[in-house]
C-alpha cells in the first residue's frame, strides 16, 4: 500500500473511532449539547457524524465559518475553545473546534462541540440586573451554521458589507485585494466553485476573480524573490 493510501486509511479509521464518542458525549450532556464530526477532505459536505440538534446540522452538511477558518490555517490550525457566538436564529452558543491530525501531523478534519447557553445567559443577565450590576451586554458575533456551503460563503461576503451601500465598483484596487485576501484567510476558496460564487455576487467575471485572488496571495507570500517556490 502506498504512503498516500495508508494515510487515507488511517484518517478513515480515526473518523470511524470517533463516531461513537460523538454520540456518547452528546448523550451525557443532553439536549443543550451538539457534537459535529467533520472530514475536511470534502469541505462542501464535511459533516460525517452529528449528535444533538443545537444548530440543525445533518450528515452531508457543510462546515460553518469557524470550520472554514480552521481549514484555511491548514496544518498550523490550533484548537479554538470556548468561542462564544450567536446563530442567525438567535441562539447563544459556546463552541469548541478541535482539529484532527493523522500520524504525520496533517489536519484532515475536526471535532466540534456546540453548547446552547442561551438560557444560562438569560439567567445570568437577570441575576445581574437584580444585583444592580447591569446586564454586561456585549455584541456577540453571528455565525452561520447550515447544511449548505453556499449560505456560509454568502454570509462571509455579507460580513464584508459588499452590497448596494458599498458596491464592488466603489472599491479601489487595495480594497479589492484586501477583500480577496480576507476571504482566502477565512477558507472560502478551499470550497469548490467558491470563486464562481464570489464572482457572481460581486458582478465580475470568473477570470477577474481568479486574477484578484492570485494577486492577493502573491502580495502576502512571504517567500523572497528567487527563493523556493
Amino acid at each position: 500500500m502506498s504512503a498516500g493510501r495508508a494515510h487515507e486509511s488511517e484518517r478513515d479509521a480515526i473518523l470511524a473511532a470517533l463516531r461513537p464518542v460523538v454520540d456518547g458525549i452528546a448523550a451525557t450532556f443532553g439536549p443543550v449539547c451538539e457534537l459535529v464530526l467533520h472530514d475536511y477532505r470534502r469541505p462542501e459536505r464535511s459533516v460525517v457524524a452529528v449528535a444533538g440538534s443545537v444548530t440543525g446540522r445533518a450528515v452531508g452538511g457543510a462546515m460553518s465559518e469557524i470550520g472554514m477558518r480552521v481549514l484555511a490555517r491548514g496544518d498550523a490550525a490550533a484548537d479554538e475553545l470556548n468561542h462564544v457566538t450567536r446563530t442567525r436564529a438567535g441562539k447563544l452558543l459556546k463552541s469548541s473546534t478541535m482539529p484532527l491530525r493523522d500520524s504525520t501531523g496533517a489536519v484532515f478534519g475536526a471535532l466540534c462541540v456546540n453548547v446552547d447557553i442561551t438560557a444560562v445567559h438569560q439567567v445570568h443577565t437577570l441575576l445581574g440586573a437584580l444585583a444592580g450590576l447591569g446586564d454586561g451586554t456585549a455584541e456577540t458575533p453571528v455565525t452561520t451554521f447550515g447544511n449548505d456551503i453556499d449560505s456560509v460563503v454568502d454570509a462571509l461576503l455579507d460580513a464584508h458589507r459588499i452590497g448596494p451601500d458599498r458596491p464592488w465598483g466603489g472599491l479601489d484596487r487595495a480594497q479589492r485585494l484586501d477583500l480577496f485576501r480576507s476571504l482566502d484567510e477565512h477558507g472560502v476558496f478551499a470550497v469548490r466553485h467558491a470563486v464562481e460564487q464570489v464572482a457572481g455576487r460581486l458582478g465580475i467575471s470568473r477570470a477577474s476573480a481568479y486574477s484578484y485572488l492570485s494577486q492577493a496571495r502573491t502580495a502576502t507570500d512571504p517567500t523572497p524573490a528567487g527563493g523556493p517556490a
